[in-house]
């Protein structure tokens, strides 16, 4: 705060000074210098580093840095003033392979190849990461460097902290020398550093921690916030490496998708987390890899395959503290649409690694159909003939267009199913249908459970939606248009397709049901859906995480 009110007031003074002169072009100047250190202002007090929109490789985008000039210029010529006076090293050794360092600049190349540094960890946001073109090929090829953007005498978030710290234990356990550097190794940087050791040694105080640092760094000091929030961290017990994953794998999800994506998937996680394969057959099903894993102690379970596979692992981790991360390899992927929506589809492998990297997680509704686990959705009619008609030949043939036919079959078949019904505690009540959706989540694309929009999947409710049966051709056609309709708009017309939101509904046959579970075909005289609130703690998107 005490510096959002000093960048504040150095731009009310200079739009003061700018309004005293009758110079245009001064004023402007002038005008541009006071605007940024408003911008800057506001981002301290909104906790917004993005403000610089520093890149994954380290450096400012061509915008902002003609965008920030004046304060850029401000602040290198501080920086620079500041590392001229620096009673200390630019490069000291800390601990064990880890080092503290302020900005790196081209200067400073000869003594990370010294000090055998191959890995970077960049907590500034204002400042362009070192160009590592200026190294020797040989050592260029071995830096691995991450930027987690983090304001000056401002403090990383709790996902930014536990990114850095799994980052630095998975390169700390490969031998790495790894040099953590914020602009003058004082502040951000020693934060960082210090929650590290802490992890590592929990037993040991901040005191303690502290002194050691200062012993090698003697400028290295946290503010007030700084050392309130290590002390908020250490406490909540979030000072800890969560870097443990299993990867469970059907190999065979979308065709073989595994393995044209698994090198992408081992470069982006590699990096942060100690993971084991485990794979999927005919004879070992992913509930069983999911028990195994949890009896390792994982805490981190990815389901690498389709939403079969994701269903599969997500039922061994209901109700417990473990996360569930989801790699999209399968043929439609509803569920990880439902939950990064369009995401899911641009870029699917590299939006779901960077979703468990990033560590935001929420707790999200599941179902149980006849004790069997429900994500998505439990169907009859023509969600049971579009499932059954789009086998894995066709899927492999056609890939989604595979269920665009199957439901366009169910369409013209028109077959109506009579039912008997009770939603909640409601009396049972008698109903033909030609289609009946039980909906926990359903992206757009899951057109039958469009009854009043996408479902919530945080809501604590199911959402029912049916056609009933009609004699006319154009009936079944107008529905699917109302269906397209509602998911749009988010809203149910009531016309020919019907809604209902209810916790629980008892569906029974005087003969046999087939229906289907998350893609999966079953058949029985009954069935019983109930809603899990909250019972999956999964690897989301930090705009759904916000948006809690």
């Amino acid at each position: 705060m005490l510096f959002s009110l000093y960048y504040l007031f150095v731009a009310l003074l200079l739009f003061s000074c700018a309004f005293l002169l009758d110079n245009i072009f001064l004023t402007f100047l002038i005008d541009w210098f006071a605007l940024n250190f408003l911008l800057v202002a506001l981002a301290y007090v909104l906790n917004k580093p993005q403000i610089f929109r520093k890149k994954q490789n380290g450096r400012l985008p061509f915008y902002v840095r003609w965008l920030f000039i004046p304060f850029l210029i401000c602040i290198r010529l501080y920086n620079l003033y500041a590392r001229y006076h620096d009673p200390v090293p630019a490069l000291q050794q800390v601990d064990r392979n880890l080092y503290l360092a302020r900005r790196l600049l081209p200067s400073d190349a000869e003594n990370l190849k010294e000090q055998g540094i191959t890995a970077i960890l960049d907590v500034t946001a204002e400042f362009n990461a070192l160009d590592f073109s200026i190294l020797d090929e040989d050592v260029e090829t071995q830096i691995e460097y991450l930027n987690i953007p983090v304001l000056d005498h401002s403090v990383p978030s709790k996902n930014q902290l536990l990114k850095a710290l799994n980052w630095l234990h998975k390169h700390q356990a490969d031998e790495r020398s790894v040099v953590v550097h914020c602009a003058l190794g004082r502040g951000r940087s020693v934060f960082v550093v210090m929650a590290y050791m802490l992890s590592q040694h929990p037993e040991a105080t901040i005191e303690e921690v502290m002194t050691r640092i200062q012993q090698v760094r003697a400028t290295a000091r946290l503010n007030k916030k700084q050392n309130r929030r290590l002390k908020q961290f250490q406490k909540a017990g979030l000072l800890s490496v969560k870097n443990k994953a299993c990867l469970i794998v059907n190999p065979v999800s979308g065709g073989q998708k595994w393995d044209k994506y698994k090198l992408e998937i081992f470069d982006l996680l590699s990096p942060y987390f100690d993971f084991q394969i485990k794979y999927t057959s005919e004879s070992i099903s992913g509930e069983t890899l999911a028990q195994q894993a949890l009896k390792e102690n994982f805490q981190i379970l990815i389901a690498c395959g389709g939403d079969g596979t994701v269903t599969q692992v997500a039922s061994q981790l209901i109700n417990t503290k473990a996360k569930l991360g989801i790699i999209p390899l399968g043929t439609t992927n509803a569920l990880s649409h439902a939950l990064w929506g369009i995401s899911s589809k641009v870029l699917p492998i590299e939006s779901a690694c960077m979703n468990i990297i990033e560590g935001y997680s929420c707790q999200i509704d599941t179902a149980k159909c006849n004790e069997k686990l429900v994500l998505l959705l439990a169907g009859l009619g023509f969600e049971h003939t579009m499932i059954e008609q789009a086998n894995r030949e066709k899927k492999n043939a056609l890939g989604q267009f595979a269920y665009l036919q199957g439901l366009w079959n169910a369409i013209g078949a028109n077959k109506s199913i009579q039912l008997a019904v009770q939603f909640d505690e409601e009396a049972e009540q008698k109903i033909d249908v030609t289609s009946l959706t039980v909906a926990n989540a359903a992206p757009f694309t899951s057109l039958l459970a469009q009854g009043k929009g996408a479902p919530d999947l945080r809501d604590g409710e199911l959402d029912v939606t049916w056609i009933p049966a009609s004699d006319a051709i154009a009936e079944p056609i107008l529905s699917m248009f109302e269906l397209a309709i509602s998911g749009v708009t988010e809203t149910h017309y009531d016309v020919a397709v019907k809604h209902k939101q209810v916790k629980k509904i008892k569906i029974s046959s005087e003969t046999e049901c087939h229906y289907v579970i998350d893609g999966e075909v079953f058949k029985d005289k009954c069935l019983e859906v109930v809603v899990q609130p909250t019972s999956l703690n999964v690897f989301v998107p930090q705009s759904m995480y916000l948006a809690r």
